[in-house]
């Protein structure tokens, strides 16, 4: 399967796929509760990751994206703060909570998110995008980090070697979020 790099510059694609592949995600509904919005909301979420400095986004044709974000020792995601009761105020008061879980403690590759499209989903899209992405982390000795938003997404992370950093972040209302994390593998280089 080829994998190919996407830039800041050509991000409808990634943008379109991930928004497709969220699209009825139970935690992106519960993010995004306005449904005549929420397509908007996620692509302006996704276009401000891939904004940020040493974003990487790699996609699997049409079917399948993942923007990882490389981050040294004691960076912190800035969610900043929502008004109480904006549209945004559920994704700040998640992303404060995963905030105070994710790791600081060295430089590491985070996946920020991935998604294959429904019809696509179970071919093995995600686990050769995920697969990319580790090798880049294995080259380079860092560890990855992330957070499973579902059991399908945690069963999947698990068997990539991946386990779980503490238990669930539970805000209220939201489905919960597993922290994970996975130590760079040994390679011959």
């Amino acid at each position: 399967m080829d994998i190919d790099t996407v830039y800041a510059s050509d991000a409808g694609g990634l943008v379109g796929v991930l928004s497709s592949a969220f699209a009825a995600d139970p935690l992106a509904a519960w993010l995004f509760p306005d449904e005549g919005r929420r397509a908007a909301y996620q692509e302006g979420f996704y276009r401000s990751l891939l904004g940020r400095p040493r974003a990487e986004a790699h996609v699997a044709g049409a079917e399948g994206a993942a923007l990882w974000l490389r981050l040294d020792r004691g960076e912190r995601l800035d969610a900043g703060s929502a008004p109480p009761g904006g549209p945004l105020a559920r994704l700040f008061s998640l992303g404060a909570a995963l905030g105070e879980r994710h790791p600081v403690d060295r430089p590491h590759l985070y996946l920020a998110v991935m998604g294959v499209v429904p019809a696509s989903q179970g071919r093995g899209i995600g686990s050769a995008l995920l697969r990319h992405g580790l090798a880049l982390a294995d080259r380079d000795g860092l560890p990855a980090y992330l957070e499973a938003s579902s059991p399908g997404s945690r069963a999947l992370y698990l068997r990539h070697g991946f386990a779980d950093l503490g238990g669930p972040v539970r805000v209220e209302g939201a489905p919960p979020v597993q922290p994970m994390r996975r130590e760079p593998a040994a390679t011959d280089s």
